[in-house]
């Protein structure tokens, strides 16, 4: 079939290449645009705004232009409730294969489902590629069971609805259908407002709970404002469901006060009216918040419970406190009740196989060999901690054949990486991602094969947008690009900056390449900017100490002045944490003040660091931790050309022994 004009290649310029890395939406607009890249940008505000009027104004001056398709999908988007379904299967049929078809796909089946027209939603379903949608995939289920009430489809949508964070229609329907089949259980209902509870999310518990009975959530509302009111003597007399309400109530309690939940969970009546697996639920909770304030109580607190009770995130933090106390049985038997995916994550493949190691046993010893050769890579902070268990190091692998010029020409002429290329440059960043994600991780075949990724990947990393070209590289799964996966722009300018300071270069491109994957102009949700991401008040307290003078904060932005200001930075906390890699990546993440806090207090054991870090209480610094400091061993080996250790860029992590100057405590 002949694509249509606008979805032939597109033939950018090298300047327009050049602006791909720069901009992100938060951005000013690029300069030198063309009228109907300008119009672009007004049509895409206009579907932000909702101006329906606007976006039928603007229309006319893009026909022809590359990205039609994105301003045909924002225009119809808009008024997608009040669309006939023949104007939404035209445009169906003017883009398909596309990603705006199958965006607006998405939408449409959420519409059809909400207003339950099956027959509508039972013809585009099977059309639906990307099927990311949990909401779609419950709505899918939801029809399925009226044809096929087997226990697999209860199942599904238990698993679907109980990991969805907010009060999503579609798997709530979902869930009320199997419950008033009787194929789920209310148990699962009380799981779902527990999470709720738990998460601090009101609205999910009393969505849940109204399945059973709507005279029921002004309870649940009642019980989350105040949980020690409800559970004093008198309001709490034993009655129909209490127990369950309980339950809600001495969660909310350990979210709110983990001692006095303690306290309330000690008492004789808790104890014989809650069955085994609701007290567990609770000492998870309890457990979890002791835990993530890093108390030496945590451990014990769910030593408590069960672990066969506890739920997955209950679950990590329950190893992660056996591992702060060095408890490797408790690590071993709660790795042991995950479930199989959750088992399967390399962080708690690496920790069983510690575990299983500390029993030095013949048995246990092979079966912890076996664990980490099963992960043992230089891909991640795990993988390559195996690798160094098993008596090796991280070398750069050699590296796969080029895409051969047939493949290159593959790349360069897929219409929808060319689209994802030119959105990004005229400055529609989120965009341009998505599509591009759309285009490597779907296709005919079902999935782009390694040699089409590498071709994708280096056709990113010839034009300069490094964050498509890391990403894109990523996935690939026999072979490792190492110049894909770790780019060097700026090279010199990195280089000699961080040797004018005695700073690690592979440290500074493995923090960069986390903080803002080399996108010159990144600006984040709170306000960090550039390569480095340096935050404003701390661009201006890192200028003065490092004498830059004259500097303004519109400066941020440039290249050579946030990698100074970035570097600068990073030398004062490195400093400030003796040289613990660890501790000043936690710093320059969250701040060095709660860096401080976590490495604990006088008189607490010093842990070797891969434990320190599984226990940052910031999910989000945790992660970051973990990447950068396995980025910059990737780094350290293509910079050296020798092999590298990450444990000893770890070491260990414990109290300062000395006071720490006022200097220390004046970094912001």
């Amino acid at each position: 079939m002949q694509l249509p004009a606008i979805l032939t290649p597109i033939i950018l310029s090298a300047a327009l290449f050049a602006a791909c890395a720069g901009f992100t939406q938060a951005n000013p607009r690029p300069q030198n645009l063309s009228s109907a890249d300008s119009a672009i940008l007004d049509l895409n505000q206009a579907f932000k705004n909702g101006d329906q009027k606007r976006l039928r104004e603007l229309l006319p001056k893009v026909r022809g232009h590359a990205l039609t398709p994105w301003a045909d999908y924002w225009e119809l988007s808009t008024r997608l409730d009040k669309a006939q379904s023949e104007e939404i299967q035209a445009f169906f049929s003017r883009y398909a294969g596309s990603y705006q078809e199958d965006r607006l796909r998405n939408e449409w089946l959420l519409l059809l489902g909400k207003r339950k027209e099956w027959t509508g939603f039972a013809t585009e379903y099977p059309k639906f590629r990307m099927n990311d949608d949990k909401s779609v995939r419950c709505y899918a289920l939801l029809t399925e069971f009226n044809n096929n009430s087997s226990a697999e489809i209860a199942a599904q949508v238990e698993s679907l609805w109980l990991a969805q964070r907010e009060t999503e229609e579609g798997c709530a329907a979902a869930a009320e259908q199997q419950v008033r089949a009787g194929k789920l259980k209310p148990l699962s209902v009380w799981h779902r407002a527990r999470l709720g509870f738990e998460n601090e999310r009101p609205r999910i518990a009393s969505q849940a709970v109204g399945i059973l009975s709507e005279d029921w959530t002004t309870q649940v509302r009642t019980i989350y404002a105040d949980p020690a009111r409800y559970l004093s003597d008198k309001i709490s007399a034993v009655r129909s469901r209490t127990k369950e309400f309980v339950t809600l109530a001495l969660i909310r309690l350990a979210a709110t006060d983990v001692d006095a939940a303690v306290r309330e969970m000690g008492k004789i009546r808790w104890k014989t009216q809650l069955t085994q697996e609701e007290q567990s639920w609770v000492w998870g909770v309890i457990g979890k918040r002791a835990a993530r304030r890093l108390s030496d109580d945590a451990n014990a607190l769910f030593a408590r419970g069960q672990a066969r009770y506890m739920h997955e995130d209950q679950l990590a933090w329950r190893v992660r406190a056996a591992l702060r106390a060095a408890d490797w049985a408790q690590v071993r038997d709660t790795v042991s009740a995950m479930n199989e995916t959750q088992r399967q994550d390399p962080t708690w493949i690496y920790w069983n196989a510690r575990a299983l190691m500390a029993l030095k046993t013949p048995q246990a010893t092979a079966q912890a060999v076996t664990l980490y050769q099963s992960i043992a890579s230089s891909r991640g902070f795990y993988e390559q901690l195996a690798l160094e268990e098993l008596g090796q190091q991280v070398t750069q692998p050699t590296r796969p054949a080029a895409p051969s010029p047939a493949e290159a020409e593959a790349a360069r002429n897929n219409p929808g990486l060319n689209r994802a290329l030119l959105a990004i440059g005229i400055g529609l960043r989120s965009e341009g991602v998505r599509e591009w994600n759309y285009q490597t991780s779907l296709h005919q075949s079902g999935g782009m094969s390694d040699r089409e990724l590498l071709a994708a990947a280096q056709l990113a990393c010839d034009q300069a947008v490094w964050d498509r070209c890391i990403n894109t590289s990523e996935r690939t799964k026999s072979v490792i690009d190492f110049e894909q996966r770790f780019p060097m722009p700026f090279r010199t300018e990195v280089i000699r900056q961080a040797g004018k300071i005695g700073l690690d270069p592979a440290f500074v491109y493995g923090l960069i390449r986390q903080e803002s994957r080399f996108i010159m102009d990144a600006r984040s949700h709170v306000g960090a900017s550039g390569l480095m991401q340096v935050m404003p008040a701390t661009a201006r307290w890192t200028a003065r100490k490092i004498g830059l003078t004259n500097f303004q904060p519109h400066h941020i932005t440039d290249r050579d002045t946030n990698i100074a200001i970035g570097t600068g930075y990073l030398k004062m906390v490195l400093e400030s944490f003796e040289g613990s890699m660890p501790l000043a990546t936690a710093a320059y993440n969250a701040g060095p003040s709660r860096s401080r806090n976590w490495r604990g207090q006088n008189g607490d054991v010093a842990r070797e660091a891969a434990i320190w870090a599984e226990n940052v209480p910031f999910n989000e610094t945790r992660d970051y931790v973990k990447k950068v400091l396995a980025n910059t061993t990737n780094y350290a080996a293509i910079l050296s050309g020798q092999p590298q250790s990450l444990k000893a860029r770890l070491g260990m992590v414990g109290p300062r022994i000395s006071s720490e100057s006022e200097s220390d405590r004046d970094l912001p």
